[in-house]
């Protein structure tokens, strides 16, 4: 109860009025000597007014993220309470599935904070100073409350160098994972915790892939394909898939996982999505299922003209290879590009490609992975399900 206090600007207070948990370095209007990165600090107004406590980052241009609005203090029970609240929602919303985004940062009101499981195994990236600090804590407080065998860190990702803190990946509890599998429904996937991308799968598609398998006839296609998360719901009741990955490890695991699905209808083809997708256009369109899912092509707002671009090219695309009546699948992870600018980017595309499509289904991420109101970068995942007539 005792830390120190943090002056905001009337703008920063106004903005934790309105619902957010961020305050910028430029709403800052003082702070004490001897705050180091990680602290919890409690925030006042001009007025003197408490307003809640944060962490602080000393080079980030978020310099506070709000973890309460209350007095109390901010320590280890507060953080058992906190992860005890994000796993009663898996509860709630999965009853006891075992692969599930647990901890979804600003999401669950643990900022800087990301936890992955994966039955016996949990995943951590802590992406800011505070929570990096405490990974030890949090990987006990996990451990204990839901009988872990391995926690494994993967802060091998470039935001954490915004705030100053090392790339690195490791084993923090228990022994070293090996090879796992998890499912998605009925499908069977290799996983790799330490190696694979993220925390070593797309949990936040999982219902993506899914929702996407129902639709499948025919002959479809899943571009950025990784490691079939698509594809392979796709091949439960289609003719004939395709999938296409230019990265030659994932196209290994991609072809592990349809063997080990017995998916014999699906074919992996390794090169650059949007030279397939330009040739393809050349022929008479003959895809019944499109899907795209790929990387975020915004990184940041400069990057946006350029994504825009991309966005738009995979979509015509797309739109001009599909049958009469053809189901579109299309993503977008990039957090800058906002839902209505990737409806109008695809309307752009059909109105291109002489077409008319009709919105079937607006999606996101999974219940595991929840929107904070008033923090509109915890929805950053957009998924459309079109039909083009």
């Amino acid at each position: 109860m005792n830390e120190r206090k943090v002056k905001i600007s009337r703008r920063g207070a106004e903005r934790l009025q309105h619902g957010h948990l961020w305050i910028y370095r430029s709403d800052v209007e003082d702070v004490p000597a001897g705050v180091e990165a990680g602290d919890v600090v409690a925030l006042v107004d001009g007025r003197g007014r408490f307003r809640g406590k944060a962490f602080w980052s000393s080079r980030s241009k978020i310099a506070l993220r709000v973890v309460t609005r209350d007095e109390v203090p901010v320590d280890e029970a507060f953080f058992a309470d906190r992860l005890s609240d994000a796993i009663a929602l898996r509860a709630l919303a999965f009853g006891d599935e075992p692969f599930v985004r647990l901890v979804h940062g600003d999401a669950d009101l643990l900022p800087g904070l990301v936890v992955d499981r994966y039955a016996d195994v949990a995943v951590l990236q802590t992406l800011v100073p505070a929570t990096d600090r405490r990974k030890a804590l949090f990987a006990d407080l996990l451990t204990s409350a839901l009988g872990l065998r391995t926690v494994v860190e993967r802060n091998d990702v470039r935001v954490r160098e915004l705030e100053g803190l090392d790339q690195t990946k490791g084993v923090l509890r228990g022994p070293e994972p090996g090879p796992m599998e998890y499912r998605e429904g009925a499908v069977r996937m290799k996983l790799d915790v330490l190696g694979g991308q993220k925390t070593g799968a797309f949990l936040d598609q999982r219902e993506n892939h899914l929702r996407a398998g129902e639709y499948a006839t025919g002959r479809c296609l899943d571009c950025f394909s990784y490691a079939g998360g698509f594809a392979l719901q796709l091949a439960r009741r289609a003719e004939r898939v395709t999938a296409v990955e230019m990265q030659a490890p994932a196209a290994a695991l991609l072809r592990e996982n349809a063997a080990l699905n017995r998916a014999e209808n699906l074919e992996v083809i390794e090169e650059n999505a949007f030279d397939y997708l330009r040739d393809r256009a050349e022929e008479e369109p003959a895809f019944d299922v499109v899907v795209l899912d790929p990387p975020a092509f915004a990184k940041n707002k400069d990057s946006l003209p350029a994504a825009r671009r991309g966005y738009k090219e995979i979509n015509l695309r797309a739109i001009q290879i599909l049958k009469p009546g053809g189901i579109l699948v299309t993503a977008s992870c990039s957090y800058h590009l906002a839902e209505e600018a990737l409806e109008a980017l695809v309307l752009d595309a059909a109105n291109d490609a002489g077409r008319r499509v009709q919105m079937l289904e607006r999606r996101g991420a999974g219940r595991d992975h929840p929107v904070l109101l008033g923090v509109p970068e915890t929805r950053y995942l957009k998924c459309f399900v079109l039909r083009v007539v």
